[in-house]
């Protein structure tokens, strides 16, 4: 297969881990020819931990004219709305990590609509990201009756979410595990727009955002961060529970998030093989 060159916006964690991963060819298909980060030196950061040395970009207007053909954004819900569509009709592909961004349906309808006016020459990847069981909720979503994530997370992880600068809750004083926040998708992506961007990807899959249904609840014995997913219908119930360890040095990050990341480029640059859609 010809090779995919890859441009990656955000040079955080996911962004360092997918950058690797590509650099230790465990992604085969894969080449990395441009960083771009707001902060300029978080790209130049992860430049310098790279053999390949893909060059760094100033502005994303000398990004978006390198020679990637899939953009991959791993910085936030803000970069996804300021260049998901320059970057569509710049006809490149576009692999979307701050899922939350798209359970603001307008916007949604507005990527969509530009891609499909791309007339194939820009696809829109997201990947599951840190939950489990997308393939069933997908194959039942006409048969939902209701959908509920529980998110639950040590407070360290969900601390510096916007939720907590209009709420009179201080995690410091939290002994006991507590439910704080419960509320529709569309709602809890802004909120806690590091925390719940699988709430997004479930949305997606399910009954639309505005429907699936949001807890966050804190523990302070939490070590891992979990998510648990109840759906029900006229098919039956299903219950899916995902403990995940956070990834080295970001405790708001699920490592199966990245992970997952990796899985979903893997498989855009070798499509010879694809298990589920």
């Amino acid at each position: 297969m010809p090779k995919k060159n890859v441009g990656l916006i955000g040079c955080g964690t996911i962004g360092t881990h997918l950058a690797l991963a590509i650099e230790s060819r465990t992604i085969v298909n894969a080449s990395l020819v441009g960083l771009f980060d707001g902060v300029d030196s978080n790209a130049k950061s992860l430049q310098s931990k790279l053999k390949s040395s893909p060059e760094v970009h100033p502005d994303f207007n000398s990004f978006i004219d390198s020679p990637a053909d899939i953009i991959i954004e791993a910085a936030s819900q803000e970069a996804v709305r300021k260049f998901g569509k320059p970057i569509i009709e710049a006809s490149k592909d576009l692999m979307i990590m701050s899922v939350g961004a798209l359970a603001d349906a307008t916007f949604l309808t507005e990527l969509l609509d530009l891609a499909a006016v791309r007339k194939g020459r820009s696809k829109i990847y997201v990947p599951t990201g840190a939950i489990a069981g997308i393939d069933a909720i997908r194959s039942v979503k006409h048969l939902l009756d209701s959908i509920t994530l529980t998110t639950t997370k040590s407070p360290k992880a969900l601390a510096g979410a916007p939720f907590f600068a209009t709420r009179e809750v201080n995690l410091d004083i939290i002994t006991k595990v507590t439910e704080i926040y419960e509320g529709p998708a569309a709602e809890a992506v802004k909120l806690f727009p590091a925390n719940v961007n699988v709430a997004a990807v479930l949305s997606l899959a399910g009954v639309g955002a505005d429907k699936t249904k949001v807890r966050v609840v804190v523990d302070p014995q939490a070590t891992t961060n979990q998510h648990e997913i109840v759906a029900k219908g006229r098919f039956g119930d299903i219950k899916i529970t995902v403990n995940n360890v956070t990834t080295p040095g970001n405790p708001k990050t699920s490592f199966l998030a990245v992970l997952s990341a990796i899985e979903c480029l893997r498989s855009i640059c070798n499509d010879a093989l694809r298990v589920g859609s």
